[in-house]
């Protein structure tokens, strides 16, 4: 069946440890590629290593490496150049064309220029070339410092509706355990729903020395593409063939099962499209009553505002336990909920006099709920 899939290659698989990029490995995972758009299925590349490929050619890899913001801007500029030389020059050898596509995360927050890029990238996609997409690591600052392409990938996934995201990583999925200091753990073959327990998981398997993600980050990820449909498999780039085994349906790493009931498209947009601005903490009678009866978050469940933004912005909603539950666009700036947080909505005129524009802090047309509120 022909499907449109989104591959992401991790640094960790692209790079030799002294941050040289890893020609025999490329020249295995294009053939691979190009072997699957042979087959009919539409590809598109979220490809990480232009930092370390950047570091590689200025002869910095390793140890060595710098972490300066500006000299890891520099090595990105220069990396990008090489990385997207060496694809062209692999995918060409197969009469496949490539296209390449810098991002960052507020051209994903724009919608207009959402609007723009999704085109572009389904006018490539009928014209049988593969996009090449990478965050644009020179200008990306926040992106640079917390690994954002497992993201990118996943929203890109969301966005062009694909139905498979495969990250290819250099562990065998995600494990109890860390298998780099335990060969003998064990991996988790199926996930069809993230819950505590699978994100404590992740977080014991921290990322490489090259990369700037980890396995936290690819659940998290995890979370966009199956709330939009998208299956996600997390496997071993480092294997050959692995491409075709995650296709073909095989039990190669870590698959992440789609959710039954997907978001439409502007609950995905609320939940993924943008970087909350803030946090409200709510109680525990608050949490129960938004994911479990369909309620309106009201400022009486409100225990704690973090951040600043203002009305409309999206932020977090945390349960007693710290755990997010549900993202939302606020009707109130946050100076305003400081003042109104634990009180009834009979008081709100009183407290915001005009300000008072609505009873709920968050409607429920404005929420999404992602998982259910930590037990006590």
């Amino acid at each position: 069946m022909r499907q449109r899939i989104v591959v992401k290659i991790g640094t960790a698989v692209l790079t030799k440890p002294d941050g040289e990029i890893h020609e025999e490995r490329l020249d295995s995972l294009v053939d691979d590629l190009a072997a699957l758009k042979r087959e009919g299925h539409e590809l598109l590349v979220v490809t990480s290593g232009a930092i370390g490929a950047g570091f590689g050619r200025l002869g910095l890899g390793g140890h060595h490496r710098p972490h300066s913001l500006r000299e890891r801007q520099a090595a990105a500029a220069i990396g990008q150049v090489s990385l997207m030389e060496r694809y062209q020059h692999r995918f060409t050898k197969h009469r496949i064309l490539v296209a390449q596509v810098l991002l960052t995360r507020q051209d994903l927050e724009d919608r207009q220029r959402y609007l723009n890029i999704r085109s572009t990238i389904l006018t490539l996609l009928e014209l049988g070339v593969v996009p090449v997409i990478n965050e644009n690591d020179t200008v990306a600052v926040e992106e640079i410092q917390f690994g954002d392409n497992d993201t990118l990938a996943a929203i890109v996934a969301s966005k062009v509706e694909a139905s498979l995201l495969i990250f290819l990583t250099d562990v065998p999925g995600l494990c109890v355990g860390d298998p780099r200091q335990d060969a003998r753990a064990e991996i988790i073959r199926e996930i069809t729903q993230i819950t505590p327990a699978i994100e404590a998981a992740a977080r014991r398997t921290p990322g490489s020395q090259a990369g700037t993600g980890g396995m936290y980050t690819k659940v998290q990820a995890a979370k966009i593409a199956t709330a939009s449909g998208v299956r996600l498999v997390i496997a071993d780039g480092r294997q050959a063939g692995v491409l075709q085994a995650v296709v073909r349906g095989r039990a190669v790493g870590t698959t992440f099962l789609p959710q039954e009931k997907t978001l439409e498209a502007r609950k995905r947009w609320i939940a993924f499209g943008s970087r909350v601005r803030g946090q409200l903490h709510v109680d525990q009678g608050a949490a129960e009553a938004l994911v479990h009866r369909g309620k309106s978050l009201l400022p009486s469940g409100i225990t704690q505002v973090e951040g600043e933004f203002t009305v409309g912005d999206p932020v977090s909603v945390v349960d007693p336990h710290d755990q997010e539950i549900a993202r939302g666009l606020v009707s109130y700036a946050s100076a305003d909920i400081h003042r109104i947080k634990g009180q009834r909505t009979t008081q709100l005129p009183h407290l915001l006099g005009e300000s008072a524009v609505s009873e709920e802090v968050i409607h429920r047309d404005n929420l999404v709920i992602l998982s259910s509120p930590s037990a006590h």
